[in-house]
């Protein structure tokens, strides 16, 4: 099975351990488990991309991978350049649309919110707590209600987000990203959304 993780650095994995250790990888040994089958992971998420850039360096790897499964999880770094709403849905329109024309059976494309992450040490550098949630919030309707008109999965890892707070590991060394315990949080969140639906994929 080939699966095509978009995003930006909570995709690739930022602040995990190492690359086993990001979410699209536990998904895919979750998968394996589930039904024997090899799963390859194309992951050509970036540390500090946005929806534009993820339109004009990873959306070509859905037609070079021809995947059979697609996670995306973008746009905090949207909000950390000051990207207005409205830019921000049109450009995710752009990659969602572009997602929809490879025209995978329901439930094969799962779109997966932005954590809450306004209230990690570093996020002080981009703005106030209250500010960072409240515009994380409406990012976040933006993508669900996009995901929802082309019938996409919608999985919101906010309370994920959240669960461990306070506990070793959950945040990153650099006071900003997860750690593995969150990553392996947000993948148990995810695998149970599309769980059902994943492993009905033969190939």
């Amino acid at each position: 099975m080939r699966y095509l993780a978009l995003g930006d650095s909570y995709t690739i994995g930022t602040g995990a351990s190492d690359f086993n250790h990001n979410y699209p990888s536990l998904l895919a040994g979750k998968l394996t488990k589930a039904t024997g089958q090899k799963v390859s992971v194309a992951n050509p998420a970036v540390n500090g991309y946005t929806t534009l850039d993820l339109i004009k360096r990873e959306l070509p790897f859905a037609n070079k991978v021809q995947p059979d499964l697609v996670s995306v999880l973008i746009g905090v770094n949207d909000i950390v350049q000051g990207r207005s709403e409205a830019d921000y849905r049109a450009s995710l329109a752009i990659i969602y649309d572009t997602v929809a024309s490879l025209t995978l059976h329901q439930g094969r494309v799962v779109c997966i919110a932005i954590p809450d992450w306004a209230g990690v040490p570093a996020a002080r550098n981009f703005g106030t707590p209250d500010e960072l949630r409240r515009r994380t919030q409406a990012f976040n309707a933006i993508a669900k209600d996009e995901s929802a008109a082309r019938g996409f999965t919608w999985v919101d890892i906010t309370d994920a987000s959240l669960s461990g707070v306070g506990s070793t590991g959950w945040i990153a060394s650099d006071n900003l990203h997860p750690g593995d315990p969150q990553y392996a949080a947000w993948a148990e969140v995810i695998w149970s959304a599309v769980k059902e639906s994943w492993t009905s994929v033969r190939t």
